[in-house]
Parts: structure tokens; sequence; C-alpha cells
């Protein structure tokens, strides 16, 4: 334990990297750090609204509480996937789509990864507006305003920030919903909400795909937080710390939205943040309680801007080579990013916010078939042996544009369409399916299959083992092996 807190404190409060591959040297971190920050990230007020629209749209108590959690557990399955590539591999989940796309062709999926991104970020931007807005005694467009120069400050000092403010919101996040729940208690009689039961599958169905959405939504840079590990950390533990963080803080975000949005009487729609927490009081409890929403939203909308910020990073570096992020640039980049999710939010705060959430939603199908691609390539195709120096070389072996991964992922959004429902689009046989979107599904399981069963055949050479970049500690011990590469 010594040892880990001396390695931890010799690192610098500022991160210095972006998205190239971590050393061994500057690797620090615990497993602990992985749960509690998504943990924090979801023991927030977006994840009580998710859980809520499961009986706001129709389910009952007890059969909404059963689906969600087959939704946490499906879609956190697939997030914590992604998660174990982190400590492996030393690099920000996006940039090892070249594997699978070719080094410019991991352009198409990142770019719609950035637009999702942004969007989530504005709508988190509005409810915490709404939240320091009436801590303040303020508007809530200066309340977005002072919520976003929150979020720029935690961006730009990086890693080890991040996770400090995930420790720090799971623990207030702890104390405020336990509080939130013993009042919902003590003004609610759940069981008797528990006693109502009229089960349908629309309802169940929309219940486990608001959960498993939700879940999937953090894999393309659930790896970015996971890839300071040092590289001989357990790719079963991390699943486990990543996945168990995520699914229990959602879960438990979700079932107080339940419960909240079966109380009110339809008090709950329009009014989440003040309804939310008239449950706990009012005066300085009020007060406390607008803080620790505010606080929660930190953590997500910080692991946002700084995912948005690694795919813009990842975007430049394949069309120029490898790219050097300076702080002062690193500056620059997250105040675009955090400047145009707060110009969303100030002018979609009372009338566009809805239509643009519908719109990020739909963007979910356009990453859903990347997860199942890289997932699959990963873990059964390449089985975790990449050429990590490659991925900075169009001319190397995954060359500019890789055909298979992008015929594959076209193929997987096109499949998805007939079942997407959503305000922006509402596919053709959604109505068939009682009004569900199980695009997530779909999108899943064919591209993963076909993937699979292609690229078994038709695959780009693949090493025999690991290629990481050589170190420099490792040249300086070996000099007459100085080289680009070192095989793991």
């Amino acid at each position: 334990m010594a040892v880990t807190s001396t390695r931890d404190s010799s690192k610098p409060f500022i991160e210095k990297r972006s998205i190239d591959y971590i050393p061994e040297a500057e690797r620090h971190g615990r497993l602990l750090s992985q749960f509690t920050l998504w943990m924090g990230a979801n023991l927030q007020i977006t994840a009580i609204v998710t859980g809520a629209l499961a009986v706001v749209l129709g389910g009952d108590v007890f059969w909404s509480l059963i689906g969600l959690l087959i939704g946490q557990v499906l879609g956190g399955g697939v997030m914590a996937l992604h998660a174990a590539q982190g400590p492996k591999l030393g690099l920000p989940q996006m940039i090892s789509s070249r594997v699978q796309f070719g080094v410019y062709g991991a352009a198409i999926p990142i770019v719609l990864v950035c637009l999702m991104y942004l969007g989530f970020t504005a709508t988190g931007t509005v409810l915490s507006g709404q939240a320091l807005g009436q801590l303040f005694g303020v508007s809530d467009s200066l309340g977005i305003l002072i919520f976003a120069s929150v979020i720029v400050l935690v961006t730009v000092l990086g890693y080890r920030v991040i996770h400090f403010i995930g420790r720090v919101a799971s623990v207030i996040g702890v104390i405020a919903f336990v509080y939130l729940f013993a009042r919902l208690i003590s003004q609610t009689d759940v069981g008797a909400l528990l006693q109502i039961r009229h089960f349908s599958w629309s309802s169940f169905l929309l219940a486990v795909s608001l959960a498993a959405s939700w879940q999937i939504a953090f894999g393309p840079y659930v790896a970015d937080y996971s890839r300071y590990l040092p590289s001989k950390t357990s790719s079963v533990k991390t699943f486990f710390a990543a996945g168990a963080g995520s699914v229990i803080g959602a879960q438990v975000a979700m079932i107080l939205g339940v419960f909240a949005a079966a109380s009110a009487n339809g008090q709950f729609a329009g009014h989440e943040v003040a309804y939310i927490v008239g449950l706990g009081g009012t005066g300085a409890t009020a007060a406390l309680l607008y803080f620790s929403i505010a606080f929660g939203k930190v953590t997500i909308s910080t692991l946002n801007s700084y995912g948005s910020f690694m795919c813009i990073a990842t975007i430049i570096s394949g069309f120029r080579g490898h790219l050097n992020v300076t702080r002062l640039q690193r500056l620059v980049f997250v105040l675009v990013i955090v400047g145009a999710a707060t110009l969303i939010a100030l002018l979609g705060q009372h009338s566009f916010l809805g239509a643009f959430k519908s719109f990020i939603l739909f963007l979910l199908a356009f990453f859903t078939p990347w997860s199942a691609i890289n997932l699959v390539d990963y873990y059964c195709i390449t089985r975790e042996r990449y050429d990590v120096p490659a991925l900075n070389d169009p001319n190397g072996r995954y060359g500019r544009w890789n055909a298979l991964g992008i015929s594959v992922y076209v193929f997987g959004v096109l499949v998805q369409l007939p079942f997407i429902a959503t305000k922006f689009y509402t596919g053709p046989l959604v109505k068939a399916m009682g009004g569900v979107d199980i695009s997530w599904i779909i999108g899943l399981v064919v591209p993963a299959a076909l993937y699979y069963l292609i690229a078994r055949k038709w695959h780009s050479a693949v090493p025999d083992q690991l290629i990481l970049p050589v170190e420099q500690d490792a040249v300086d011990a070996q000099p007459s092996r100085a080289g680009r590469i070192q095989a793991v």
C-alpha cells in the first residue's frame, strides 16, 4: 500500500498526457477509483429522470424496477468490457477503433460520438443550472454559466482530478440518496406501490431499454479513465470494478426516480429538480440537496467534456499523424467544447432542449454497432493482440480505411432504423413492437455476429502478441535493441 501511495504522489496534479500511450512508469491508481468514479457519475439527477420515465410512460413500479435492473446488467456488461481494455492498451477508448476502421476511417464513428456527448453535456448543464440558480438565488442562465466554468476547470486539470471528484461525488451522492430514500419512504406507502402490478411487454421492454441504453452510452470513453492503471491490472477485476460502480449507482438513482414518479400524481415531469429537492424539505436542507445535485452532475459532465476532447484530438491525430497536445491547446479544445455545450444549453433550456435530447438519443444508434464491432474484434478476433505504434501510421498494418469494419458498421446502423423510437425519428416497425425501441438490441447482436463471421476469414494481419511502443527506460537499459516497439 505504501508503494502505491508513493507512486501516486509522484504523478503530476495537472495531466500532461492526452491521447498518447501511457508509459508504465506513469501508471498509477487503484481499482477502487474505478468503482467510485462510475458510482459518482451515476448517482445524479439525469439518472433519476431516466428511471422515472419507465413509470411516466406507462409502466408500474414492480416490473419497471425489474426491467431497469436487467437493462443495467446487460448494458453495464458492454460498458465494463470496454473499461477492461484501458490498462492493457494504455490508450483512450476511441483511438483503438483504428484497428477496426483504419487510421482515417475511425473518424466516422468518432465524429458522431462527439456530437452525442456534446448533447449530453448540454442537457446536464441545464439541470445543473436550475439547481445552482435555486441554490444561489440567481437566474438559471447564470447558474448554467457558473456550472460551465467549473466543468472547464476540472476537465483541463484532467485524469487525477476527475477521479478525485468522482470519489467525493460518490460520498455526497450516497448521503443524499440515503436521505432522500428515507424521506420518500416516510411520505409514501412503498408497499402499496409495489402491489400494483399490470405487466405488459411494451412497458417492461421500455424499462430494459432505458437502462441498457444508459449504460451502453458510456462505452466510447470508459477506457479513458482506466488507461492509467498498471498494465498488469486484472481485466476481470477492472470489468467488475467499473461495471459494479456504474450498475449500482445507476440502479439506485433510477429506483428513486421510479418511486418519485409513481408517487408524484403527475407533478414530476417538467419539474424534476424541484420535485426531488421537495422530497427532502426546505431551507438549509433544500440548499444542500441543490448543491448535491449540481455536484453530482460535475462528474458526468466532466466525463462528457473530457471524452469529447479525446475524440477531437483522436480525429486530428489520425489525419496529421502523432499529435502532442500542450496544456494551452488542451485549454482551447476544452473551452470550445464546453462553450458549444453551454450555448446549446442557454438557447435550449426552455423549449429546444426536448427535441435536441431526442436527436441525441437517435445518435445512440450510430455507436451501438461501433461498440459491437470493437468488442468482438478485441476479444474474439485479435484477442488483445494490437500493434499500438501502427495506430498512428496510415501506411501501416491497419491502413487508412478498413472496408470490412466500415461496411459492417454502416449495415449495423441501417438495420436499426426500423426499430428506433424517438421524437426525432420513429421506425416503421416500432408500432408492431408496442412502441418500444429495441434498436440497441439489433445494433449489438447483428453487427457483432456479422463482423465475427466475416472477420474470421477476412481481416488484416494480426500480430502474434500485443505490441507496445518502446518506453525510454527500456531503451536506456538495452541501447543495442533501441527500436520503435516492444512485444508483450
